[in-house]
């Protein structure tokens, strides 16, 4: 199933679809205004190489120590230490992050939307998990994006015109999974930590080219407080969070666009 094929809404910023192209580059920065800290992806050092050594006469049958044997058994001796801790640090962090998005039942929060081309909207974002979704968006824009039942709706409450794709094709499903893991089909694509605030981008493992989601956390407390889209040519769209609530009931009707009468209610 594909986080997207096309450009599904051209005219409006879009914080949910990839567009289909080759190139697109993982990474972020937080928006000043909500933390000021930019923060860069690295990729991953490559593997240095072992020197390479001339051959010597009659050392052919030298023994090479026990505990050297055992370390090349187990292909220690290829990561060095450093290297070791920094992995083991990063698989702690993931952990911690996993954590605190499967915690998450409900939230409600603010919302600050800035497309590429520097556009930028406002609203009120909540999320109900597994599975459920809604960013209603501040007038003058007429839009409601709501995702729910494994669908998501786009919704013009000016031309008051439905237009719903799958929620596999959005790359924020991530978060409506029931259980959220940075493995599997999931490619951990970077890990960063600066200024108090944890960045983790990942893309789907089978589908490289279709683009890239950053999460940003604060770290203490744990919170999410933004989220990067890069579609496939580049393009970034950052949504920042504030104001955020979590563990409040939220009214099913907000995510029911199946209901005939969900329409009616959404009229402006």
């Amino acid at each position: 199933m594909s986080w997207g094929k096309k450009e599904f809404f051209p005219q409006t910023p879009i914080i949910f679809f990839w567009q289909a192209a080759a190139g697109s580059r993982p990474g972020g920065a937080l928006e000043a205004g909500a933390g000021a800290h930019y923060i860069r992806s690295r990729q991953p050092g490559a593997r240095p190489c072992a020197e390479t050594q001339q051959p010597r006469p009659n050392h052919a049958s030298r023994k090479i120590p026990m505990q050297r044997r055992t370390l090349l058994a187990t292909g220690l001796a290829l990561l060095p230490l450093p290297a070791l801790a920094q992995a083991n640090n990063q698989q702690a962090l993931l952990a911690r992050a996993e954590t605190y998005l499967n915690g998450i039942t409900t939230l409600r929060a603010r919302f600050l939307q800035i497309a590429q081309n520097g556009g930028s909207a406002e609203g009120t974002a909540f999320i109900a998990r597994p599975g459920r979704m809604r960013f209603d968006y501040d007038p003058p824009e007429p839009l409601l994006l709501v995702a729910s039942d494994g669908q998501f709706l786009y919704y013009d409450r000016e031309l008051r015109q439905p237009s719903i794709v799958p929620v596999s094709s959005t790359p924020l499903a991530f978060l409506l999974r029931p259980r959220i893991s940075f493995g599997g089909d999931i490619e951990v694509m970077g890990v960063q930590r600066q200024g108090g605030f944890l960045q983790v981008t990942v893309r789907r493992r089978d589908a490289p080219s279709e683009g890239s989601l950053t999460l940003v956390f604060a770290e203490e407390p744990m919170e999410l407080r933004q989220w990067v889209v890069v579609d496939s040519q580049g393009r970034q769209t950052r949504v920042t969070l504030n104001a955020i609530e979590t563990g409040m009931a939220l009214p099913r009707r907000l995510f029911t666009f199946n209901d005939p009468s969900f329409f009616d209610n959404e009229g402006r």
